[in-house]
């Protein structure tokens, strides 16, 4: 059997929004805002981020 390897965090915000049934597009607007967030911060994950990153200004 092969190792299941966990989900990315893109794939894991998906079903968290199908889970609550959110509409497509709200799933869309939220996967889009993340993505910008991400790239933003050099493409970190945001699992490695402080405090300093996610500090609202």
């Amino acid at each position: 059997m092969e190792e299941q390897r966990p989900k990315k965090l893109l794939d894991q915000v998906h079903d968290a929004l199908r889970l609550k049934h959110y509409s497509i597009r709200t799933e869309q607007a939220y996967v889009a805002w993340i993505k910008r967030y991400i790239f933003f911060h050099d493409k970190r994950h945001p699992a490695e981020m402080g405090a300093p990153e996610m500090a609202v200004v």
